[in-house]
């Protein structure tokens, strides 16, 4: 019988309560306190502080495409020049192309201006060491600890000095090309790519077209304010529709930020990332370089899982999040890991997640294979899979519920050993996500309807 799960959400780092930094940086509405002029100038001067104390270096600042980007790169800019770091702008580069340029240009930490796939109203500021990697979780509570305290400026003659590195983007086109064989060309490809109006308009498809496929851009002349706007990852029925028209061999959707990918096939099939994530780990394992099994998360398919182990692939979850994944991968020394929502980690070759390498690593697989991106996919039959929030007003452990956990046993034995059932109160919302997957879809979407009215009468008053 599967067993039905209970999640938290609760971060795997550090269980010292954090003011304002959350799993994944600090992330809000614009003008709204933490994410205004006032606090990320305050915060640029504690990160500079807390940095210089480990010795004088430099910072990287890269930024998404939304209007507030423009803001908030000058005051973080002057907040680090304040505590007497030097300043290196990057200007639009993905989050992925940040923790590389990071790590490559020998920084001492990279700062990324972004709200990933969220409206141009949000933003959020987020950090990466000098690995490339998330800041570490003393580096983050020094830094708390620092906001506390006033802000001071260093003499004249120490303040920080900023640069442009004009050649950034050339530098990760360079990189991401590298992430696969010498031997792969894209020719007679035709792709859709489209780029969310945000960060990676202006390298995703010199990319692909450096590798020689043909190349129709779309989401590439964002304005400020139509960043991940009806375009990208989290509308991929547009890339489908544009796919189908062009008649494409197949479509790359980017988020805002360029960490997460969805793909379409020639088709109009949409791919999300545990389709993805199933094919590159088929073809890892089929040329021998899968180096232990893979990671997903408490979201993942059961299909995905059933289908790895067919081909001897161990599979594990963790909680929701790409921080959570990434310490998994690095507790087993595995390789491969990722997201239904299209955020896949290849650790063999890059620190975090990142949309084009993900992109490349499934056109490597075609390539080779010489198959289309339809075909790679057979194989993964995925359940059908009912998803319901539920708002909520009491908190507390849901384990401790009793007629919650007599509905859960009651959804579980249903399903036996052919489906999953997943409570997951929300890292961010007063929700709980109530998941059920099963081999019938209307009785998944039953199921998943009877267990959010239960927890709706005992969490929401």
């Amino acid at each position: 019988m599967m067993k039905a799960q209970i999640n938290s959400n609760t971060p795997t780092h550090s269980s010292t309560p954090r003011k304002y930094f959350g799993t994944d940086g600090i992330r809000g509405r614009v003008g709204t306190s933490p994410i205004n002029a006032e606090f990320i100038l305050k915060l640029g001067w504690a990160v500079g502080k807390v940095l210089a104390r480990k010795g004088y270096g430099k910072v990287l600042i890269g930024k998404d495409t939304r209007i507030s980007g423009y803001m908030f790169e000058a005051v973080l800019e002057a907040g680090l020049s304040a505590a007497g770091v030097d300043i290196h702008l990057l200007g639009p580069m993905p989050t992925p192309a940040i923790a590389y340029l990071t790590r490559t240009l020998r920084a001492q930490a990279g700062i990324v201006i972004s709200a990933s796939h969220n409206p141009y109203y949000d933003n959020g500021i987020k950090f990466f060491s000098a690995q490339g990697s998330k800041l570490p979780d003393e580096l983050e509570l020094a830094i708390e600890e620092q906001l506390d305290k006033p802000m001071t400026t260093v003499d004249s003659a120490e303040l920080g000095k900023a640069v442009r590195i004009v050649d950034a983007p050339g530098r990760y086109i360079e990189f991401c090309k590298s992430t696969v064989s010498s031997d792969i060309t894209l020719n007679g490809i035709k792709l859709v790519v489209d780029c969310a109006n945000g960060a990676a308009y202006h390298i995703a498809p010199n990319v692909f077209q450096e590798l020689g496929a043909e190349v129709i851009e779309t989401g590439v002349e964002p304005n400020g304010l139509n960043i991940n706007l009806d375009c990208g990852a989290t509308h991929p029925h547009i890339l489908r529709e544009k796919v189908l028209a062009e008649k494409a061999d197949l479509g790359i959707a980017l988020d805002g930020d360029g960490d997460r990918v969805i793909m379409v096939d020639s088709e109009g099939n949409i791919l999300d990332g545990d389709e993805l994530l199933y094919i590159i780990a088929k073809h890892r394992q089929e040329l021998g370089k899968l180096q232990g099994g893979v990671v997903g998360t408490v979201m993942s398919n059961l299909g995905l899982e059933q289908a790895l182990n067919g081909f001897d692939v161990d599979f594990t979850r963790v909680a929701v999040g790409d921080r959570h994944i990434i310490s998994e991968l690095a507790k087993r020394k595995w390789y491969l890991g990722g997201e239904p929502s299209g955020h896949i980690i290849c650790l063999d070759s890059t620190t975090t997640g990142d949309g084009i390498i993900t992109a490349l690593q499934v056109l490597s697989a075609m390539q080779h294979k010489q198959e289309s991106l339809a075909q790679l996919k057979l194989g993964l039959h995925k359940y059908p899979q009912a998803l319901v929030n539920v708002k909520v007003t009491e908190s507390g452990d849901l384990a401790l519920k009793t007629k919650i956990q007599q509905a859960l046993l009651s959804v579980e034995n249903e399903l036996g050993k052919a489906g999953r059932v997943l409570l997951r109160r929300s890292g961010t919302e007063a929700l709980v996500r109530v998941m059920v997957e099963g081999k019938d879809a209307t009785r998944v979407q039953q199921l998943a309807d009877q267990l959010a009215d239960v927890v709706r009468q005992e969490l929401a008053g």
